[in-house]
């Protein structure tokens, strides 16, 4: 089992830009992937960003490209996510996710942190 802990939420104005951090603790990430999920109220939970853990691979969702950028410490068992130039619509609880099968497959997550909420005012 894979434990979650997400950190660096908050409140920015539009134009702004905030650092989510997840730290994993538990099992090895041997061929594992990391993702930034979020979730609107009402809406789907999404996935915006993906990394597989040893090659660095890296996904976006379309809504993100070019004004986020996903990354990951193997040393220290953390993935990031540094969110720029954030719009109103960014506003979520965003949630870190791990998967033992292919990083890009939003279906194939399997641990999940608690969550942490981002909120974009314009």
């Amino acid at each position: 089992q894979v434990r979650l802990v997400e950190s660096g939420g908050g409140l920015v104005q539009a134009g702004g830009s905030l650092r989510l951090s997840c730290e994993a603790s538990g099992r090895s990430f041997r061929g594992s992937g990391m993702g930034w999920f979020r979730q609107a109220p009402g809406k789907d939970r999404e996935l915006v960003a993906a990394i597989s853990w040893y090659e660095a691979n890296v996904y976006y969702a379309n809504s993100v490209k070019g004004r986020f950028t996903i990354s990951r410490d193997t040393a220290k068992n953390t993935v990031s996510l540094q969110m720029n130039s954030l719009k109103p619509e960014d506003t979520a609880v965003y949630y870190c996710a791990a998967t033992s099968r292919y990083y890009s497959d939003y279906r194939s997550y399997e641990n999940w942190g608690q969550g942490t909420q981002v909120t974009v005012s314009s």
